[in-house]
């Protein structure tokens, strides 16, 4: 297939292989046709192209990254690959974040996702130390400049021990409202945390903001916020979207302790997303040790309890993860190996395309007629195929049309971040 070689206007794409489930329909792959006229999926009609049995998903949902963290290893990097050691050259690097700085590798980032097929991305962005006052300016610009291409969310990323009903915290939940966003936390164990979220659920509740949490990233079974939040989001009343990342000691936790919390999860109505890559970079690493533990949470207990669960690429080239493109098929790919999602339901693609955009709040992409003809087509015509290469020639249509698939450069950061 050659993107140069599709018609324009109207035409259809005869005998595509699409996922059962994105069309309302019970069971894994089916063959069909898909017309495109005018930008939007339509009744077959036009010009026929063949395809062959190639597939066609769309756009993915990019739910849970770190744009303004983003490509900074060559100038940051991890010096252990440990959690700890990702969190120290962080804050360090912070102090040369500067607009000018954060915009270029935010750009970067979204260049890369915009070629890989993500149409949808919500970052968090760090809010500590008046980085928000510089961040979500810059996040706002970019929302306006990709509005069309990548339609983009800003939550702020503090944690909860600097929580407050005045001074920072408070400064930070007007800038979030005011540039119309999604008030973020990462929680861990420390004392007083239910009353903590006591208070942010009903600062977040008093502004109409949906939440987002950091939670449990970690292999401690000790640590046990996931059912913090569960708990006081149903005490609060809180009725926006809640969505609630890592959740990794549910992992090493003793099994009926941690299915009594994904009942309280499915309760209180919160969604997860997992984040497989980074997990299984950070955690359980210890120098001279193989690691025993691969770091993803219990995404098949929660989807059996109806529990909204999405996977998403979380960060890129940064002390948290080292590598990463922000594309959404490597982020399928890779959840299946880690999680085991073969051999298992037939809907988890939806895990990147449609539950991640209904738990922010987004309208879920479809193949039905009607729905925008974003859309991003691979070679392979059944999963094994497409989960064995990276499907670098994929095509990637906007509005019907397919778009120039060329990745940013590495070079161009160069100088930003001081590389001879």
């Amino acid at each position: 297939m050659d993107f140069r070689k599709l018609p324009e206007g109207r035409f259809t794409l005869r005998d595509v292989t699409v996922p059962a489930c994105l069309l309302g329909q019970a069971g894994d792959l089916m063959r069909t046709d898909i017309g495109i006229d005018g930008g939007w999926i339509a009744a077959p009609g036009g010009d026929d192209v063949e395809m062959k049995g190639a597939m066609v998903l769309p756009c993915f949902t990019d739910m849970h990254t770190h744009l303004d963290k983003g490509h900074i290893w060559p100038r940051a990097w991890n010096p252990d690959g440990t959690f700890m050691g990702a969190l120290t050259t962080v804050r360090r690097d912070h102090a040369k974040w500067s607009a000018e700085d954060v915009r270029a590798r935010m750009e970067f980032g979204l260049r890369s996702a915009y070629a890989h097929g993500t149409s949808r991305i919500r970052t968090h962005l760090d809010s500590g130390d008046d980085q928000y006052a510089i961040s979500f300016p810059v996040f706002a610009e970019l929302r306006d400049t990709w509005a069309g291409k990548v339609e983009l969310q800003g939550s702020s990323l503090i944690s909860c021990d600097r929580f407050g009903t005045d001074g920072e915290f408070l400064a930070i939940a007007d800038t979030v409202e005011g540039f119309g966003g999604v008030l973020g936390l990462v929680t861990y164990p420390v004392p007083g945390l239910h009353e903590i979220l006591r208070g942010f659920f009903e600062m977040a509740g008093e502004r109409g903001l949906s939440a987002d949490f950091h939670v449990d990233e970690t292999m401690d079974p000790a640590s046990e916020t996931l059912r913090t939040i569960a708990i006081a989001a149903k005490e609060t009343g809180f009725d926006k979207a809640v969505v609630v990342g890592h959740c990794c000691s549910l992992s090493t936790q003793n099994e009926p302790r941690a299915l009594d919390t994904l009942d309280l999860v499915a309760r209180a109505g919160l969604n997860v997303v997992s984040l497989p890559m980074c997990n299984l970079y950070l955690q359980d690493r210890r120098f001279g040790r193989t690691p025993r533990y691969r770091g993803v949470t219990l995404v098949h207990e929660m989807k059996a309890r109806g529990i909204p669960v999405s996977f998403a690429s979380d960060n890129t080239r940064d002390p948290f993860y080292a590598y990463g493109d922000l594309d959404m098929l490597e982020v399928m790919r890779q959840a299946t190996r880690i999680a085991h999602l073969d051999h298992s339901r037939a809907d988890w693609v939806e895990s990147c395309v449609t539950t991640p955009a209904e738990s922010c709040g987004w309208g879920a992409p479809s193949l039905a007629e009607g729905a925008p003809a974003d859309l991003v087509i691979f070679r392979a015509r059944e999963w094994t195929e497409l989960f064995a290469r990276p499907q670098s020639d994929r095509i990637v249509l906007r509005e019907g049309r397919a778009i120039d698939r060329t990745l940013p450069d590495y070079a161009e950061l160069d100088e930003l971040l001081g590389v001879s």
